[in-house]
């Protein structure tokens, strides 16, 4: 079992304080939801505990700190908000591109996957290339799992699809997984937390989604 320690985190964007002192830990076998209204800094921390993004931080991984964990092979991988398989590669080679021809094969034989393995993933549908690219990054061996807006802009259909993969890999990875999809966030893990006013707070349902002004109550 592996875990991740995100401590101190600070960000600024010009005057504006957008994560102030935030902590956060999670185990592999863990999924973690995040949630936020837009602007909160969900990207932003995901962006930072990748290593993408500079700012004052503390992150420690099975006890080691690490400044730019992405570039420690295996250890992390991260899902943005927009494409990022290459729109010229088939379905297919994108599976060989980032798994290897033995295990594309495998990961191909799945009831969505298989019809469009020909496809360019440029002709898919937006839902179909979320569910590529999630499947994609789940079957690499990376332990921990940043996903940016898994659920946007994806139908009922895909998304209880997308679930079923996130649910299916958590035994053996750390997830953290960022909506606005509240329900379907907190339908699948283990524990949630909302960032308000650069903080964050731990979510135990619905009330505490009212509590804080995330939505309404009723």
């Amino acid at each position: 079992m592996s875990h991740i320690e995100v401590d101190s985190v600070q960000k600024h964007f010009d005057e504006r304080s957008i994560l102030t002192d935030i902590y956060l830990q999670w185990r592999t076998g863990e999924v973690i939801g995040l949630l936020g209204r837009n602007g909160s800094g969900k990207s932003t921390l995901m962006q930072i505990i990748f290593g993408t993004l500079d700012a004052q931080k503390f992150i420690r991984i099975d006890g080691k700190v690490y400044e730019t964990p992405y570039k420690t092979k295996d250890l992390i991988a991260y899902l943005p908000q927009h494409d990022f398989v290459p729109k010229h590669l088939s379905v297919k080679q994108a599976a060989r591109l980032y798994l290897g021809k033995t295990k594309a094969e495998r990961f191909l034989d799945d009831v969505i996957l298989k019809p469009l393995s020909g496809n360019k993933t440029g002709a898919l549908s937006g839902g179909e290339v979320r569910y590529l690219e999630i499947k994609l990054l789940l079957n690499t061996p990376s332990k921990f799992i940043l996903l940016d807006e898994p659920f946007s802009g994806v139908s009922p259909v895909m998304v209880e699809e997308i679930q079923k993969l996130i649910l299916e890999k958590s035994p053996e990875k750390g997830i953290l997984l960022s909506d606005h999809d509240y329900r379907n966030v907190l339908k699948i893990t283990n524990r949630c937390f909302l960032i308000y006013q650069g903080s964050m707070k731990q979510i135990s349902g619905k009330a505490d989604l009212v509590r804080w002004g995330y939505i309404l109550g009723g």
